[in-house]
């Protein structure tokens, strides 16, 4: 179901295909429904498949549940392997810090980072790709649990040296970066900037925060990024952050993470420095 692959599900269990193929066989007839027909290089599940697994995985997640309770996990000597998600502003910002306390207190583990935002979430947490993930969330699987760490507000990042704040005509007249996923160039300041009527002039997009104060740099280029990421932009040097001279609505900063391994002696750990390090309680208050 989460591969979507006869050979992929194989490689996931150390099984061969052949053996995977005769296992789906017998539970096509034990169901009488051919529960995943192939569409292209992908199986994709019947309406029968989805029923089943819809009445499975809260089964699957005590299971997992149980197991993990029975575990012990001490930092100090433990070599596990923790699989997360931060979205692009998370890692460049709060994760430097994250790290350097797991670095101390757990040594031997293992973090593998994967890069996440609202629309890959779900699907990271449903197949078990990832643990726990940070990032802006929206929809989430059913089993998920949602914790918010912070609420963040933008500050207008700056590299040039006129004196004083930008006024919003100055805001608009000038170019404009932005940090953008997907590639693209709107975002939620031109939704406020409508509201006001009136308009941007985005002349850069980037796919990640890492080398935006080198783009600024020399440019009379602003961009707007979360207040914590602008803490760490201007912290090596040439660039300045600033209030933006328009209405701002804060965000929440989530961590959400998966239902089955919410008891995890070892993966509660990891969620309580999480909240440490990238949570801002004040934000909350």
């Amino acid at each position: 179901m989460h591969e979507r692959s006869v050979t992929r599900a194989a490689e996931k269990l150390f099984l061969g295909q052949p053996a995977i193929s005769a296992a789906l066989a017998r539970l096509r007839t034990l169901f009488d429904d051919p529960l995943f027909v192939r569409t292209g290089r992908s199986m994709e599940p019947s309406a029968r498949a989805m029923e089943i697994f819809a009445l499975l995985s809260p089964a699957l997640d005590s299971i997992s549940t149980a197991v993990s309770r029975a575990a012990d996990f001490d930092p100090a000597t433990s070599n596990a392997v923790f699989r997360v998600g931060f979205s692009d502003d998370v890692e460049f910002a709060l994760l430097p810090a994250l790290l350097r306390r797991l670095r101390a207190e757990a040594p031997g583990v293992v973090l593998v980072v994967r890069r996440t935002n609202y629309l890959l979430m779900p699907n990271l947490l449903a197949s078990g790709e990832i643990s726990v993930g940070v990032a802006y969330t929206e929809e989430l699987p059913a089993n998920a649990k949602r914790k918010t760490l912070r609420r963040s507000r933008p500050r207008l990042l700056r590299a040039d040296t006129v004196p004083g704040a930008l006024s919003l005509d100055d805001y608009c007249d000038r170019p404009h970066a932005l940090v953008s996923f997907a590639g693209d160039l709107g975002g939620f300041v031109d939704e406020e900037l409508a509201k006001l009527g009136r308009k941007r002039r985005v002349v850069l997009a980037v796919p990640q925060f890492n080398g935006l104060g080198t783009l600024l740099s020399g440019t009379d280029l602003v961009a707007m990024v979360p207040d914590y990421t602008a803490a760490a932009l201007t912290a090596a040097g040439g660039l300045r952050s600033e209030d933006p001279p328009l209405p701002t609505q804060p965000f929440e900063l989530s961590m959400a993470w998966r239902g089955a391994q919410d008891n995890d002696p070892a993966e509660r750990w990891l969620r309580s420095r999480i909240q440490m390090y990238c949570g801002d309680p004040d934000s909350l208050e």
